[in-house]
């Protein structure tokens, strides 16, 4: 059924088709409409049988998924930013339980300084957690990848991220096509867990374990991320039979069969970079677009093998690990090694900063006539940032450079 609707309506409606059982809620902008609207599928009975659980922070929310799914509830949890710092530790035991628990990741910048706009950052910060992370460039997108989500997930016992960009999708109203109930069942079967504590059979889940097969939990870990690059594609396969639509899978190419220049991206940004290769197309470029689905488990293969026949490559990410660059540009160095390129690492968009299309022109245009940096700052105000380097050097109290920042730009700073 098509509905304009916002986006986090969207998702809570495609969650509340996939049946949870256990709704785990603390609200952080921007992903607390998600949440806020399947409160009111549950409690208006729409979503039943279901508990919806209130807490008090984001570590027992999913402390509480973790407690639901260890029970064999299919559970499910959002959150943002500092939230998903804040739920590192049980994150990790999420995944290292082996439990399929689903939660939507409402992209947002990570402080100090505060910022409540949209990066990658958070989720960036958690991608060696052992959750598969799956990125949606679309609203549509968004919602399909919620109910592939728990397929993968139950299928492989393993937690999913799905990474949604806070804001830019989040509160975007627009059309999207929403299943029916009927399709979403026939499509997800009902739970059926791998591990579940059951008084009649009583086990322990999450017992000490010393060196002596530490390793080997961490090597079977890490082999259902293998597995997944090969049920992530299968679903969406299914998927697209099913609803009559692509969405999901590794990577999706765009007009990168005979590209010079091929640009990688994940999220929402590559709306505005296909539009950009478009107009650059019908100007003579040779240029494409590689969008990443799926960042963990990382498709190396995919990656070679769409990157393969290009001269240069440009990774935009919208995070940035501080003291070397790029994040994602290092597992696409990983996906290339042996093949010679040139390869560049775009920061863009920290913060919410706007990826405008005649930045993106002048940055493409850079790159295929080789003269980028090997890392690049995209729109950097290199001025401001000269005023607080000079001022960290002539003055050893030179103060908050954020708090200076916006002093030099004339922003108020209370």
């Amino acid at each position: 059924m098509l509905k304009q609707i916002e986006g986090s309506r969207g998702v809570a409606e495609a969650v509340a088709l996939s049946r949870p059982e256990v709704i785990c809620a603390y609200p952080i902008s921007p992903q607390t409409h998600i949440v806020e609207a399947l409160s009111t599928l549950v409690k208006s009975g729409e979503l039943a049988p279901c508990e919806f659980v209130n807490v008090e922070s984001e570590f027992a929310a999913m402390s509480v998924a973790i407690g639901a799914s260890a029970a064999g509830a299919r559970a499910y949890t959002a959150t943002a930013s500092q939230g998903l710092l804040y739920m590192a530790e049980p994150l990790y035991n999420a995944s290292g339980l082996g439990l399929p628990i689903v939660m939507t990741v409402a992209n947002r910048a990570i402080g100090a300084p505060i910022n409540i706009w949209n990066d990658h950052s958070d989720s960036m910060s958690q991608r060696d957690s052992g959750w598969i992370q799956l990125y949606a460039e679309t609203n549509q997108e968004a919602l399909d990848l919620h109910i592939q989500a728990f397929r993968i997930a139950e299928e492989l016992s393993l937690p999913v991220m799905v990474c949604m960009d806070g804001f830019v999708l989040t509160h975007a109203v627009e059309r999207v096509d929403v299943p029916e109930q009927g399709q979403v069942d026939a499509f997800l079967p009902p739970y059926e867990p791998r591990q579940v504590l059951d008084p009649e059979d009583p086990i322990s889940i999450g017992a000490m374990v010393g060196p002596d097969a530490f390793t080997e939990v961490r090597y079977l870990a890490h082999d259902k991320q293998m597995q997944a690059l090969d049920l992530i594609p299968a679903v969406a396969a299914d998927f697209r039979a099913a609803f009559g639509r692509d969405s999901g899978g590794l990577v999706r190419p765009y007009r990168c069969e005979d590209a010079e220049t091929v640009v990688v991206a994940l999220g929402s940004v590559l709306g505005t970079i296909k539009d950009t290769v478009d107009e650059l197309r019908d100007e003579g470029m040779s240029i494409g677009v590689l969008g990443l689905t799926s960042f963990r488990p990382f498709p190396l293969d995919a990656v070679r093998t769409a990157l393969g026949g290009a001269q240069r490559v440009v990774v935009l990410e919208r995070a940035l690990a501080v003291g070397i660059g790029g994040i994602v540009a290092a597992n696409v160095r990983m996906a290339l090694s042996g093949i010679s390129l040139h390869g560049y690492t775009v920061i863009a968009g920290l913060g919410g900063r706007a990826i405008t299309k005649a930045s993106l022109r002048r940055l493409f245009h850079e790159a295929a006539a080789d003269k980028l940096e090997p890392l690049t700052f995209l729109d950097l105000d290199r001025d401001l940032v000269e005023r607080e380097l000079q001022r960290t050097r002539t003055t050893r109290r030179s103060g908050p450079a954020a708090e200076n920042l916006l002093r030099d730009l004339g922003t108020r700073v209370g």
